[in-house]
Parts: structure tokens; sequence; C-alpha cells
């Protein structure tokens, strides 16, 4: 733990405890994206329009743990500021305090425990006195004192309580963590997890625990058990047979009424639900429900029979609308604004759960591979009009990609053109990309009513496979244990995807020792889960087919799953060049009136420079990351792959100022005030995209 002096650290604290909430006024930014809204929304305006252009760094705070050779650590942290004191989280998963005025460290804890955490932030809670940080690592969720960094000792088990407790079934694997900050109401803390999205998922339930104790108060099933609402949509006994419909993306909290509103995911596996038939409630649904006691108020659901990964991929955003009221005059609602990897927004009553957009029930029936029971219509927004575009055909390549002619070859040979395709043995052709469209970042929204959403537009493609069944005597060799646990992210021909999300292992000694490889795979680290149901000899067998030893040595065979079909990736379309293959814009940042649902404007967000150079337009990058909006009519943004910040006038869209960063901002901004003066903070923890990896939080201000 790092300490400050005594001197500093004593003011630190008298500010602390004498400083009223302020919340309200926007001196604090105290939850993830700013409030329980998750409306990344501040109603401070010193920084505006005329004076933009002056910002300079005010402080820079190096958090320590980038992975500066292999570039694999990442920063998703969207710090939050409470009476001048900024908490976030390193590069290698420490969560820390700093003083927000300068960025001096106060505190830092020791947490080891960080298998397959990749971390969006922590969660706080005060009561008096009291005062608590809680933060999820690997499969721990951790209380720490805010002011100290100390361990509540009280809370769980000394400090800490085990996430996989109550989300075990049988066959599942180890794999959970609350990598993004939960929602607190009143004396609970509300907690939704990532899961793995194999076929040996755990379960996805969401939970409500005591913030003083630790002890669990109530639990929402998301799949349901046997006589449960919505246990009819599955088939019998499935919570002892499926995993996954969990809350992974973030919830939002209207404490007025006591409603928390939460997307849940899809159930597993991703891309192929035979052994699931049905509708699968409560996946791939928005659920509100009652944050005293779990109870479901209502639900929507978004996506039926995902087989397509399909899950929303942030939290919704709470907000006040004009719509027609019964007597067709115009009213205020309050609304909760679900956005979706697809492109669209769903858009409901908060109370009642009603739709203020037509919704349509469109029919589809495309083919798919035997077993599977694709459901027969899905929901589609009529409006708000879609942020994204919704189909690529090989009209739609670029007019500059390389490899034109075999690009073309295989599009015509694969299934594209239109949504809710089911993946088939031949090449299936995602558009939006599989993550997006809309992203974990989410959108922002204003006390106008409008949505503020960056989304990206680039082609995925994967296919089924039969899993390798072979096996002789049940024995199995490193390289079918890579091909069932391994190519799906890093290729079969180890080589990763273009864009880097999935890093090449060809070359891997220049990285890793074997012994490193070894330890990491049961693990995990970062976006990759922990693969702690191989055994000892399964996984030194596919350390040696990766390090190209000994690949056709073989190992007793364990259980590899029920499922007969495997996908071969998430592979994203870029060129030789390393450009998306498709038109652009392949990022775009859209303003949407939900009063209307009509489009306002759309940019595209990061650049190429070198295309740039060559007169082409402004493409936009993919990105990862949300959006700030400010009362003075500004929007923040990072999340490129140009390692940019950038400024834009909220109601035109035109960018305003932009500034390099040492490392991508791959996170959402902050901002917050201490003694009259704004700051915006980003983290800069890149790390994707082929992009440097870093651990600087970075702090602007007006001199």
């Amino acid at each position: 733990m790092k300490i400050v002096p005594l001197f500093a650290f004593l003011a630190v604290i008298t500010a602390m405890l004498s400083a009223p909430n302020l919340a309200e006024n926007g001196e604090n930014w105290p939850e993830y994206n700013g409030n329980g809204a998750r409306n990344h929304y501040s109603p401070l305006a010193q920084i505006n329009a005329e004076n933009v252009s002056q910002l300079k760094v005010a402080w820079t705070y190096a958090s320590g743990g980038a992975d500066t050779i292999g570039h694999r650590t990442q920063m998703q942290c969207n710090p939050i500021i409470v009476d001048g004191i900024l908490y976030g989280v390193s590069a290698n998963t420490q969560v820390f305090a700093l003083d927000a005025a300068n960025g001096n460290p106060i505190w830092k804890s020791k947490v080891t425990e960080t298998e397959g955490t990749t971390s969006r932030g922590v969660t706080y809670w005060r009561e008096g006195e009291e005062k608590i940080i809680f933060f999820g690592a690997g499969k721990w969720l951790y209380a720490f004192d805010a002011l100290r960094g100390k361990p509540i000792t009280s809370f769980g088990q000394n400090g800490r309580i085990n996430l996989k407790e109550g989300l075990e079934r049988p066959g599942a694997d180890e794999y959970v963590v609350a990598n993004t900050p939960n929602v607190i109401f009143k004396n609970l803390l509300i907690v939704g997890v990532r899961v793995s999205e194999s076929e040996t998922a755990l379960l996805g339930d969401i939970r409500a625990y005591d913030v003083r104790t630790g002890k669990k108060v109530w639990t929402f099933r998301t799949i349901p058990q046997m006589g449960e609402l919505g246990a009819d949509t599955w088939p019998a006994n499935s919570r002892q047979n499926i995993g996954g419909a969990n809350a992974w993306a973030g919830m939002a909290i209207d404490r007025e009424r006591g409603i928390v509103y939460a997307p849940t995911g899809s159930a597993a596996f991703d891309f192929y639900g035979g052994n699931r038939k049905g509708d699968n409630l409560f996946a791939n649904c928005l659920l509100a429900l009652d944050a005293n006691t779990g109870k479901r108020l209502w639900h929507y659901q978004l996506v039926r029979h995902d087989i397509w990964d399909r899950d929303p991929p942030a939290p919704p955003n709470l907000l006040t609308v004009m719509h027609n009221g019964p007597d067709g005059r115009p009213r205020k609602v309050d609304a909760v604004a679900q956005i979706t990897k697809q492109g669209y927004i769903f858009v409901f009553d908060r109370v009642t759960g009603k739709p203020l957009f037509p919704i349509e029930d469109r029919k589809y029936s495309y083919d798919a591979v035997p077993g599977e029971f694709p459901a027969a219509s899905q929901p589609i927004p009529v409006k708000p009009t879609y942020f994204a575009r919704q189909r690529f055909v090989e009209q739609d390549l670029n007019s500059f990609v390389a490899d034109r002619d075999s690009i073309l070859g295989l599009i015509r040979k694969s299934r594209t053109g239109g949504p809710y395709i089911p993946i088939g043995k031949e090449t299936t052709i995602f558009f939006p990309g599989t993550d997006g469209g809309g992203q974990w970042g989410g959108a922002a929204a204003d006390p106008q009513g409008i949505l503020y959403i960056p989304s990206k537009e680039i082609p995925v493609y994967t296919s089924l496979v039969i899993k390798s069944q072979e096996t002789n005597g049940g024995f199995v060799t490193g390289a079918q244990l890579y091909k069932q646990n391994c190519a799906a992210c890093h290729g079969t021909d180890r080589r990763g995807n273009h864009d880097g999300s999935y890093p090449s292992l060809v070359n891997i000694n220049k990285r890793l020792t074997a012994d490193a490889l070894n330890k990491l795979i049961p693990k995990g680290r970062g976006m990759m889960p922990p693969f702690a149901h191989l055994s000892v000899a399964e996984r030194q067998a596919i350390v040696d087919f990766v390090f190209q030893k000994e690949s056709d040595k073989q190992v007793v065979s364990s259980k590899s799953g029920a499922l007969p079909y495997q996908h071969t990736g998430y592979n994203r379309w870029y060129d030789r060049n390393g450009y998306p293959i498709n038109q652009p814009p392949w990022g775009t940042l859209t303003a949407t009136d939900l009063n209307t649902g009509e489009r306002l404007w759309q940019v595209p967000l990061g650049e190429y420079p070198e295309l740039t150079a060559k007169g082409i337009p402004i493409t936009g990058t993919d990105n990862y990351g949300g959006p700030l909006v400010t009362a003075s009519d500004l929007l923040f943004i990072a999340a490129t792959r140009d390692e940019r910040l950038r400024v834009f006038d909220k109601k035109t869209g035109k960018q305003l100022w932009q500034t390099q960063l040492p490392a991508a901002g791959y996170a959402s901004p902050s901002t917050y005030s201490i003694a009259g003066k704004q700051y915006v903070v980003i983290a800069c923890g890149g790390g994707k995209l082929k992009t440097k990896s870093g651990d600087k939080y970075v702090a602007f201000a007006l001199p």
C-alpha cells in the first residue's frame, strides 16, 4: 500500500468527513457512468465551446502494471470521484485512491486474484461515517475502507465474498467475475456477473448482498426453476444443464421508485441452442426488478432464443422524454432506453414496461444446422432510427479494399444480407459485428431526452463445425485440445484475428515461457477466461502444441461437452492492409432524439491519418468506451484506436477539439469539480486493436 505524507492524508480525511454530498451539482462523479441513471451526464459547464481549446493536462497518474511487451493489459475503468478523492483501477487490476486535485496517491490495494479480469471500475457506498469501496477481481468481490484502503473484515469472509457460491451447476466451469461496477440501493449491493460463454458456463443469477455483512439478501433466477414463470420457455431442468443469461453489462437504478433495470446476456453456448429449445426467458431481456426484494416487475425480451451473441451490451439509460398521452397531448414520460449490438434502440415506459415506439414482430425462416430450432420471429423496433447500418453484401465493399477478388469470392459463398441468419457450416456474416454496433461503453443522455451513442460497423464472420469426436481409446492430442478450447479466439492457425483482440500465438515464445503459459491457462487474464476444467496433462498438451512440440502426443481425455458444434471464431473482417473491408464509416457517433425517435446527426468517430492524407474522407475506427456529456453542450469521448480524446458540439456533432493520449482511452471519461475548477479524466490503458498498453490516468482542466 502506498501512503502519502501524514499531514496530506489527514487533510484529505478531514475534507471527506466535513464535505456534504455534492453529487447533485456535479462536483462529484460518484457512480459508474456518473449516476444511477447511467447517463454519462454532468451539470458542470465551466469548460465550454469558447474555452475548450485551452484545455491542458492538469495531472497524470501512472497506475502501474501495464504489459509493455505483449501489450495485452487494458484499463476500461470509468473512475469515480467523491469529495475530492478519485477511485480507479490500475492496469494490473489494483484498486487505488488519489487526490483528485493533483493526482497524488493516497492508497493502493494488494489484490492478486485477478483471473480473467478487466475491471470497469468500483462501487461506492456511504452512510454517516462509514464509507466503503466495492471491487470485483477474479471470483471475489472485495470491500475496502474508502479512506484507508484496508479490507472491511466484517464483510463476507475477512473482507470478500466468493461470487461462484450459488451459481454452480453440474459440469460447470469456474469462471465468474463482477468486472462491471454494481448497483447500490439503500444498504443493498446488487450484483451481476460475467461468466464464460461456453456450454460449461455457470448460472447467471442476479443477487443482492448486505453492504455491511456480505450476506445474500435476494436472488433473481435468470434461468427459472421448474414451475416458475418462464420455465416453459426452456427444456426441463435447464438450471442443471445450461448456464449464462447473466447481467454482465451493468444495471441502472431508479432509487425513487426502488426499481433496478438489468439487461441480461445470452444463454451459453452463444452460437448453438439445440439443447435449449424455446425462447429462453430471461436471457436477452431488459428486466425491471423490485430493488428491495428482487421480484420481477416487468420484462421485455430483446432477442428470442439467441444463437448470435446478440445480448444487450451496456447498461440502459434512464431519462425523461415527451410523448403523447391517452388524450393525444404531449406529456412527460420517465423512460428507460436500451441500446443493442444490432444498432437498435428499445424505449419503454420505466414503470409499466410499455414500448414508447412501435415494435414489429418480424418472421424469419432461414435454414439452421441439424438440431437447431431458431425462433420463428424477432422484435424489431420501427423507431427510434437505427444508429448502425443493418446489412452487408458484396456491393458494400469499400472502394480501396485490398484482395478484392478473393474477398468477393468469400462473400458470395457466405450467408449474409440480413439479421438473424443462423450460423451454418458455411460462413455466416454478422453486420454489425458480434460486439456492435453498440458496445459496453454505452450511451450518454441529456435532460432534453437526446441519446448520444458511439458505435462501430465492421463485419464479422464465423461458422459452425462439428466437434472433433475422434479419440483413441479415450485419448486426445494437444492439437485436438487446442481446436476444442482455443481455436475459436486464437484461430486454427494460431494467428489470432486481424484487429488484435485475440492475439497471435505464433512465436509466443518471444512473449511467454512454456511454464508461464501453463500457469496462465487455468487462471485466465484480461478477457481470457480461465480453463480450470482442463487436467494438468491436457494443459501441458496444449502448451506443447502451441510451442510446436509433441503436438501429436496423446493424453487421457476429460469430457469436452455434449454439444455437437463449435464455432470458428470472432473474425472481424479486415483486408491485408489492416482496414475493414466494408464501406466507411467504420466508427460513428450518433445523436438520436428519443422524444421523436429521429436521428439528429451522425459523424465518423476516429481516424486513420494515413488514409485521410490520401484524400479519403475520415473513416471512423473500431472503438470501445463511452461518451461524457455536460451542461455546456459538450460531448467528450476517447474510445478510438487512434489514441485521441475528442470534444464535439452535442447539438451539431461538430468536432471542437482533440488531443493525443499516451495510450488509447478504451474507457469512458469522468468529470468533476474541486474548488470551482472543472476536470475531465480518462484512463489510457490501450491494449486492444493492436495498440500499445498503458497505465496512465490523465486529467485535463483549463489553465
